[in-house]
């Protein structure tokens, strides 16, 4: 299961360099929803949506996947921001698509 949480962060950080978000989006299910903790435009409900969120505010900071924890269709991923901290992905998955995805970030330290 940590393979398909290291697939999409990888997409993601592919996205932050290029610019390209469709491999990272595509893996969104049609009426996904994403909630990012403290974005007041959160939650992004709809691949539409959550397309739209990536093209107005585009992510600029990669992450590292330092640990995953799987239960079914659930996966629980520790990242470090390369900007510095950390958080932690919640990941819902539904006939092999993201669902729901979860983004929480660590306080500073």
């Amino acid at each position: 299961m940590a393979e398909r949480v290291l697939e999409q962060c990888r997409l993601f950080n592919e996205g932050v360099r290029t610019g390209d978000w469709g491999g990272y989006l595509e893996r969104f299910g049609d009426n996904a929803t994403l909630r990012i903790e403290g974005d007041p435009g959160s939650p992004y409900v709809g691949k539409a949506a959550i397309a739209a969120a990536y093209v107005a505010q585009p992510p600029d900071d990669t992450l590292d996947v330092t640990s995953v924890t799987s239960d079914g269709d659930e996966d629980v991923a520790r990242v470090a921001w390369s900007a510095g901290g950390g958080g932690t992905l919640r990941l819902r998955w539904s006939a092999g698509r993201i669902s729901e995805l979860t983004a929480e970030f660590d306080p500073p330290a």
